[in-house]
């Protein structure tokens, strides 16, 4: 009897042992277990049921190392020794997305779950820990785990490898707790075929995908041979080859393939891929959420079919538009119907056009086409030279050659913008020299749309580049546009039907007016004081991306 009772005093006590140091308990309907309460309560937050886990860890078991598995081993936390301190309970829960703005430009391939060590003493924030996050659908682009900082309300970069092949990925955090996603990025492949070629002679690759510097470990997919490569080269053409991802230097084809192979299916894991001049890698900053990333001075993207303000930043903040100037100038010259008729007029240069030019700055500062006193070309040339590589001096010869005074044609100039209904904009003179020429990206993107409804101004800004002889003397004036969104118009989402730069000095930054049409519909948008040219490109592009996304159909 003695004995019997020992054995069911300690049967008992093991079994509570077992309770405390490994129960985990996992709902997928209405239901939570509270380990402390030992009962089964229902958990319910706005009529929508979170699955939820939980388990308690002990010292005993923290000095052993545990991997918390949950949800039929969908999410994991790889605790090795050393990396908790003290026993903890340990929470995670699918959680909605309610108060977490998505990434604009990711792709959500998981769900969002939340993980908590209960006792914040029993972590440091120093170790590093794995998580393992299986993700719901095939998915063979880039992928990064991000955690949501809920400060700043961003989803930031976790160092992750990608297995797609089993539809998880790894990812090394030093957090006691967070909010997790797996987020894929569109078009940034990591499977498809790849052929070779004879460059360097190296572990080199060829990519349109990748930067130059990135260092990519790329899997023969048939015999799991792989080997690490540089990208040192783009290519291949994905317009002839669309499935082929990468071009590799012969010598590290032949280390993962057959000489006599000439395609092969390769999975691509990148190990390094470097960060733009902006700090983004793949597109992606420190961190992202539902909003472009513009960090110019003052940005504005508008919808032309309803005005709607898709984004603004300090929209209505005064500044120097610069050469933007030069859109309202050549609106002012044909707002007279007469001058529509021109274009094949031949009128003479003079020198008083650079003159006024270099009131605000030496010749030799100033965006010009070398001519002659009494040099002959067209009304056409003239337009087209202030606005595909913004020549100041030619703006002025369309002023004198306006009929109407240089007076009366700035003065035309503002009243243009006023009975716009713009109070910020004020207009100096015609060429965006004067820094006093200022306006608002609000302003300025409505003045935009007036101008580029005019065909000879819209088709003007996005000719890439404009030659034409002198009539006197037959000299070539050969010029290319300004901005690199008219030099490279081959984007996926939109295409550039306007767009003029600006520039004169820090006090006016850079500044870039677009317009571009997406899925058949048109959008224009401004960005006022960039710190570097490549800075207004990039936003610009990332502003019509953004809109694109928004537009699919």
């Amino acid at each position: 009897m003695f004995n019997k009772k020992i054995l069911f005093i300690l049967t008992l006590s093991l079994f509570f042992v077992f309770i405390n140091n490994v129960l985990a308990f996992e709902l997928n309907e209405d239901l939570t277990v509270y380990v402390n309460q030992g009962e089964v309560l229902p958990e319910k937050r706005d009529n929508v049921v979170n699955k939820k886990f939980g388990i308690y860890l002990d010292k005993g078991t923290i000095m052993k190392g545990y991997t918390v598995s949950a949800f039929d081993n969908y999410f994991k936390l790889s605790l090795v020794p050393g990396i908790l301190s003290d026993n903890t309970d340990v929470s995670i829960e699918e959680i909605g997305e309610d108060e977490m703005a998505l990434p604009w430009n990711l792709k959500k391939i998981s769900s969002t779950v939340q993980f908590e060590f209960v006792n914040k003493n029993s972590y440091n924030n120093q170790e590093p820990f794995y998580i393992q996050f299986s993700y719901d659908q095939e998915d063979f682009d880039y992928k990064q785990v991000f955690f949501y900082d809920k400060n700043y309300n961003l989803w930031r970069p976790l160092p992750t490898k990608d297995y797609p092949e089993e539809k998880f990925v790894r990812s090394l955090i030093h957090l006691p707790f967070a909010r997790l996603a797996v987020f894929s990025y569109p078009d940034i492949e990591i499977s498809g075929k790849a052929s070779w070629y004879k460059y360097k002679g190296g572990d080199f690759t060829a990519s349109t995908i990748y930067p130059k510097g990135s260092v990519l470990r790329v899997y023969n997919k048939v015999n799991n041979k792989f080997v690490d490569v540089v990208v040192n080269d783009f290519g291949p053409e994905r317009a002839v080859f669309p499935d082929r991802i990468l071009d590799l230097d012969y010598e590290a084809f032949k280390k993962i393939a057959g000489k006599g192979e000439g395609v092969i299916d390769v999975f691509v894991e990148p190990l390094f891929v470097p960060g733009d001049n902006f700090g983004r890698v793949l597109g992606i900053g420190k961190g992202v959420n539902n909003q472009p990333e513009i960090n110019s001075v003052s940005a504005i993207l508008i919808s032309e079919k309803d005005w709607k303000t898709v984004y603004e930043k300090n929209a209505d903040q005064e500044n120097p538009v610069a050469s933007l100037t030069k859109l309202l100038s050549t609106l002012t010259f044909f707002l007279d119907d007469k001058n529509k008729d021109r274009m094949e007029e031949i009128v003479r240069y003079s020198v008083q056009d650079e003159n006024y030019n270099q009131e605000y700055f030496d010749k030799w500062q100033v965006a010009r086409i070398n001519l002659n006193h009494g040099d002959e070309l067209s009304v056409k040339d003239v337009v087209y030279s202030a606005l595909v590589r913004s020549a100041n001096n030619v703006v002025e010869t369309m002023v004198r050659v306006s009929g109407l005074s240089r007076e009366n044609f700035i003065k035309k100039m503002n009243d243009t913008a006023s009975d716009l209904g713009l109070l910020s904009s004020h207009f100096y003179e015609p060429t965006g020299l004067n820094a006093k020429n200022v306006s608002t990206a609000r302003e300025f993107a409505l003045i935009s749309k007036k101008a580029f409804e005019n065909s000879i101004i819209s088709n003007a800004s996005v000719t890439k580049s404009y030659k034409f002889f002198t009539r006197n003397d037959n000299s070539l004036k050969l010029r290319y546009n300004s901005s690199d969104l008219v030099l490279n118009n081959n984007y996926k989402n939109f295409k550039i039907i306007g767009s003029k730069t600006g520039y004169i000095d820090d006090s006016s930054g850079y500044c870039l007016v677009s317009r571009a049409e997406i899925n058949g519909e048109n959008f224009i948008a401004v960005i006022l004081n960039a710190s570097t040219r490549e800075q207004s490109f990039k936003e610009m592009t990332e502003l019509f991306d953004f809109a694109a996304s928004l537009n699919k159909k």
